[in-house]
């Protein structure tokens, strides 16, 4: 697995808009004011041509110009890193104009975003072997003030922390606007992990629940994007999953649109795609759209497929659409540790 070197002071960070750009408001002055946070802390920014871009269906621009863009500042070398503009909807339609054997062949950047771009963050490790980071998007870090969690995507960019935890509380309702396109995360919702310890539910366990450890290659992101890749020329997981069979694998899923009934179809795919071989545990963060359905619960929605693995499961983490969330790094080798309502991820670099 191949790492970037660490963003230093005075680096220059691209952002892309490999899917939505940020030419509309709140987006727009959100990400003018990211910018400027940037700067501040010391580096420069390149926006890239499609960051202000608004002609595209379901991104930026067209996808030949989506993909090109992202392939010429990857390769770019006057970008340390590159932080993705947004998430959307069609980022999967760039991917032939993506140039990966060129990527796989570059010197390492840095890719950071989420949702949408599970499409490149997924396909880094997957494909070119490269770590990369699940993380907020770039009009993220407009927001005053900075949440904690933003403060983590920064010290893991700089090298100066690998080690994360989750948050005390998340957001249910953002209270991000036109009118208030700098509002900070509206975290009213106390954490509060359901673990599966690969027999029986944590809370069903004696007073003082047993610690949970595991470890393995972390690998996943938005499930929403992950399936529209099994069985097409981009799906490289099980030479992936084979390659690091000693590791074992560490899934970190989350959705965005998919009720709880898509989830569990989802999950179905993934198990007979061959996904699962040499699983070590899953985590699952928040999903935006998981409302109990039928008689079925967000929890039973991954469980009647991850449950027969018999290795911890851990639901309601923090990643994903319900933020705050942990930046992970996609590819690296983690160690898990989850006692109680509290989870510990440590990423080494190997």
């Amino acid at each position: 697995m191949k790492y970037p070197k660490s963003l230093q002071k005075g680096g220059s960070i691209g952002f892309p808009a490999p899917s939505f750009g940020c030419a509309t408001e709140p987006y727009y002055s959100a990400f003018q004011n990211s910018l400027k946070k940037w700067q501040e802390l010391g580096y420069q920014t390149n926006p890239g041509e499609n960051a202000y871009a608004n002609c595209g269906v379901g991104i930026s621009n067209s996808p030949e110009n989506c993909g090109k863009e992202l392939t010429n500042m990857y390769l770019d070398r006057k970008n340390d890193i590159l932080i993705s503009c947004g998430g959307g909807e069609l980022m999967c339609e760039i991917l032939d104009y993506v140039d990966f054997e060129s990527i796989t062949k570059a010197e390492p950047k840095w890719f950071v975003g989420y949702s949408d771009n599970t499409n490149m963050t997924y396909l880094l490790a997957t494909i070119c072997d490269t770590a990369s980071i699940y993380g907020p998007c770039a009009g993220t870090y407009g927001m005053e003030p900075w949440h904690e969690s933003l403060w983590d995507v920064h010290a893991l960019l700089s090298g100066e922390k690998t080690e994360m935890t989750g948050y005390a509380t998340w957001e249910k309702e953002s209270l991000k606007s036109e009118e208030n396109p700098l509002a900070p995360y509206n975290t009213t919702e106390p954490r509060a992990l359901k673990i599966w310890n690969g027999y029986m539910w944590q809370e069903d366990m004696e007073q003082t629940p047993e610690t949970i450890t595991m470890s393995g290659r972390v690998l996943g992101g938005c499930m929403d994007c992950l399936i529209n890749l099994i069985g097409t020329g981009y799906d490289k997981t099980a030479e992936f999953i084979e390659k690091y069979k000693e590791d074992g694998i560490l899934w970190f899923i989350e959705a965005c649109e998919l009720n709880v009934f898509s989830i569990r179809r989802a999950m179905w795919q993934m198990e007979h795609a061959g996904w699962f071989r040499h699983v070590k545990g899953f985590v699952f963060g928040r999903p935006r759209n998981g409302e109990s359905m039928m008689g079925l619960d967000e929890y039973e929605a991954v469980l009647a497929v991850a449950g027969k693995y018999h290795v911890p499961v851990i639901m309601d983490a923090d990643m994903g659409h319900l933020p705050p969330m942990i930046p992970l790094v996609m590819g690296s080798l983690a160690d898990v540790t989850v006692q109680g309502n509290d989870m510990k991820v440590k990423m080494n670099p190997v």
